[in-house]
């Protein structure tokens, strides 16, 4: 909004010239409020999605395990981390919901969520009247909860995730310069309204391979200098996670949980752009 109050403070008061100046102003203003609607009104609660990604190992205090199958056990839905943060973008900025007409059939669904899912995640938002409708639903979390097995199907495979070209980062950017000019794209994402994927990782060790989607920014203490990001996070589709920067130390790092020992990770932004 502060961009658009400078966009509007530049007009001039003369009639005649201001009525050009308003025309080119209100455009502007159009263009950037559909530019920022994607993550802007961002709600945990509504635009994530309501099943877990599985993990392959079983961890104990962070530190991970062969995980042993049970007899009878069903198919476990593991390494989606990346297709679900992905899908979150997706559906925030190519769907649409009606939750007052009556819901599809399993195929008409499934086709659908591939209309969303297939666009370039990195694309502009749609405009309302352009974006995929899906009815019988509130919002992504409510359609995920009810038909589970639909969008699971429909959303893409894990497997393919380990090859995606960016990944390979890892290997050689791994310097507090890039960690502070990280730290400047997460900010400058959420300004506009955007939304953020991360990709965390502790390479060479394995301590975590991961992918989170960070949605919103809350101010640094003013005592410790910590920023303070919330996150959604597949594996834990409960509530959201915390991902912090320490100015000090000049790194991020993610809280810990059941599945991480917690601490320092690096971060590397994925679906911003192709080849990312």
């Amino acid at each position: 909004m502060k961009t658009i109050r400078r966009v509007l403070d530049v007009i001039p008061s003369n009639s005649r010239t201001a009525a050009g100046f308003w025309q080119l102003g209100a455009f502007v203003v159009l263009v950037l409020l559909r530019h920022s609607a994607a993550g802007s009104d961002f709600r945990f609660d509504r635009d994530t999605v309501g099943f877990a990604n599985a993990t392959v190992f079983e961890y104990r205090e962070g530190h991970p395990f062969l995980r042993q199958r049970e007899k009878g056990e069903p198919k476990r839905y593991t390494r989606r981390c990346f297709v679900l943060c992905r899908t979150t973008m997706q559906f925030q900025k190519f769907a649409r919901f009606d939750p007052h007409a009556p819901p599809l059939d399993d195929r008409a669904l499934a086709a659908r969520i591939r209309r969303v899912t297939r666009r370039a995640a990195w694309e502009n938002p749609l405009p309302t009247n352009q974006r995929v409708v899906f009815p019988g639903y509130a919002d992504l979390r409510a359609m995920s909860e009810a038909r589970r097995e639909v969008v699971r199907a429909n959303i893409g495979l894990g497997w393919p995730t380990y090859f995606r070209f960016g990944n390979f980062r890892m290997l050689f950017e791994h310097d507090s310069k890039y960690y502070e000019e990280t730290h400047a794209n997460v900010n400058a994402t959420l300004a506009r309204g955007e939304l953020f994927v991360g990709f965390l990782t502790t390479y060479p060790r394995l301590s975590i391979n991961h992918a989170v989607l960070v949605y919103k920014r809350n101010p640094a203490s003013q005592n410790d200098g910590i920023e303070r990001f919330l996150v959604y996070d597949p594996n834990h589709p409960e509530a959201p996670r915390e991902l912090t920067w320490s100015s000090r130390d000049r790194a991020f790092a993610y809280q810990k949980d059941w599945d991480f020992i917690g601490g320092f990770v690096r971060v590397y932004q994925i679906y911003g752009k192709w080849l990312q």
